[in-house]
């Protein structure tokens, strides 16, 4: 995610606590954290796609997907 978007999240964020948002912008405000938060969650997909866990045998292997 870019840093002008985290920033204007932040932005909004400030603007909420000190005096509220119009409607346009909680919708903004609603779309750029569903957007942050699918970067966080699609950042940590692939890090734990390329973890490996080693066991005292000396042994790799990869982690395993949990499905739901």
């Amino acid at each position: 995610m870019e840093q002008s978007k985290i920033d204007r999240i932040n932005q909004l964020a400030r603007k909420a606590k000190a005096e509220g948002l119009t409607e346009e912008e909680k919708q903004e405000q609603s779309v750029l954290r569903l957007e942050y938060i699918n970067s966080v969650k699609a950042s940590l997909i692939a890090n734990l796609e390329n973890t490996y866990v080693v066991d005292e045998k000396g042994n790799k292997r990869r982690l395993k997907h949990k499905d739901d």
